[in-house]
Formats: structure tokens, C-alpha cells, sequence
């Protein structure tokens, strides 16, 4: 793993968004990993301006989510499809049809689950994949476990999963507890990784990622096997380091 410790969560935007304006501009036609929650969006802010001062184009560029909330529309305001157009798509000039997010919405979800690792394989496989970690060190909504989910799957949502999320809703009860995620073997075919942690409530979870061992209880622990991994931390998460 690569480890840079940056200054505040701006500066990770940017060094994170210099990766991914890379990948473009060498490959335009590049398939991007992409995340949702507060942790993507200096990030995603850092690639809008570029997009808006010619930089970098999206025009070309496909894109896969990690998740999706199980049980809500896609016209739902906390749907990850809604937060993906609000906070990046709709703001660059990447064609909606080169945008996937999973969707499960079929009457067996698991059809839905292996036709999303289909499309990736069919688009040529991610290049780039964007992280963040969970406090119990769950990457994408892979919870911990006996053992590593290979392939995208539904997945029940642990408590502080959704006490996480409660933020997001009116109330708890509304928060759904079930979620499409690509899983651990779909997440390490990326060629290339970028985690992005911040704050001291991350620091548990970042120290069990780096220096614990290889262990699904702490998911993003497999993030040690993969050849091209860079982690981008502030002060208060690489504190226990």
C-alpha cells in the first residue's frame, strides 16, 4: 500500500481527484469505480472544477457504483443513484448511459447481482476504483464476516451500518436494511485502488486495514493482497498508525 497522510480533507480531494484526472486523460475511455457517502465529495468537487475548466472530459468515460440501497426508488433522494447525479454526474459531462449503479430491483435480486458483474466484465473491468472504510472496516457494504463475499451480493446491514446512515433519514426506521454491493473479488479485480479515510472514529478501522492481519472481520484488510493500492489519510485517521 501507498500511505499518504495529507493536511485536511481538501487536500485529499484534490490528490485523490489527480489520480482519477490521470486515468482520463491517459485513457478516456476509462472505467471508473465510484463511492457514495461525505467522504467521495471533496473529491468529486476537485474533479468538477477540472471538468469545468477543460482539464479533463468525462465524455468517454464509463462509470460502475459499488452499492445501492435495497427497497427504495432510484428517484429517492437518498437513493445512491440520486446522490451520484446531484453530486457529480449531472455536473460533468459524462453521458447517463455510460453510468451504472446497481439496481436491484428485479423479483430475484441475486439475476440483478450477477448481471452487474457481467457489465463490468463486458466494459473491460474497473480501472480505477474510489473506497472509503466503515468504523468496523467494511468497504463498499461488504460487512465483516467469516469470509470474503466474492461477487456482487445482497447483503443484510449490520446496527452501525444503518445507526451511520440515520443521518442521512428522518429516523432509523426509515434507513433500509438491506443493500446490492459489489463484493471483495469484485472490488480487487480494480486495477488500481484509491481508499480515502478521515477523522479519529476511522483510526481503529485504518489501523486493523494496514497493520492487522488478512481478515474478513476487518474487510478492507484484503486491500494488503492487491498490487496498486494508495490510501489517503488525514492526521486523525493514520493517528494510530
Amino acid at each position: 500500500m501507498n500511505i499518504q497522510v495529507c493536511k485536511d480533507t481538501n487536500s485529499i480531494g484534490k490528490a485523490a481527484a489527480t489520480m482519477f484526472a490521470a486515468e482520463i486523460i491517459n485513457n478516456p475511455r476509462c472505467v471508473l469505480g465510484l463511492a457514495t457517502g461525505s467522504t467521495p465529495l471533496p473529491t468529486y468537487n476537485a474533479l468538477i472544477e477540472l471538468n469545468d475548466a477543460g482539464i479533463v472530459s468525462f465524455e468517454t468515460v464509463r462509470s460502475f457504483n459499488l452499492d445501492e440501497y435495497v427497497g427504495i426508488p432510484r428517484s429517492h433522494e437518498q437513493s445512491y443513484y440520486s446522490f451520484m447525479f446531484e453530486n457529480l454526474f449531472s455536473r460533468v459531462n459524462i453521458k447517463p448511459d455510460n453510468v451504472q449503479v446497481p439496481t436491484p430491483a428485479s423479483t430475484d435480486l441475486n439475476d440483478d447481482c450477477v448481471a452487474y458483474d457481467a457489465a463490468i466484465d463486458a466494459a473491460g473491468g474497473i480501472d480505477i476504483q474510489l473506497l472509503g472504510i466503515g468504523h468496523n472496516g467494511h468497504i463498499a457494504f461488504n460487512e465483516p464476516t467469516e469470509v470474503f463475499p466474492f461477487g456482487t451480493h445482497i447483503v443484510d446491514l449490520t446496527e452501525s451500518t444503518i445507526e451511520a446512515n440515520t443521518r442521512f433519514f428522518d429516523c432509523a426506521e426509515d434507513v433500509p436494511k438491506k443493500a446490492m454491493t459489489m463484493g471483495i473479488g469484485s472490488i480487487m479485480k480494480a486495477r488500481s485502488i484509491v481508499l480515502i479515510a478521515t477523522g479519529a472514529g476511522k483510526a481503529e478501522a485504518v489501523k486493523a486495514m494496514i497493520k492487522g492481519e488478512v481478515d474478513p472481520q476487518c474487510p478492507a484488510s484484503v486491500l494488503q493482497l492487491h498490487p496498486n493500492v494508495t490510501v489517503f489519510l488525514d492526521a486523525e485517521a493514520a493517528s494510530l498508525l
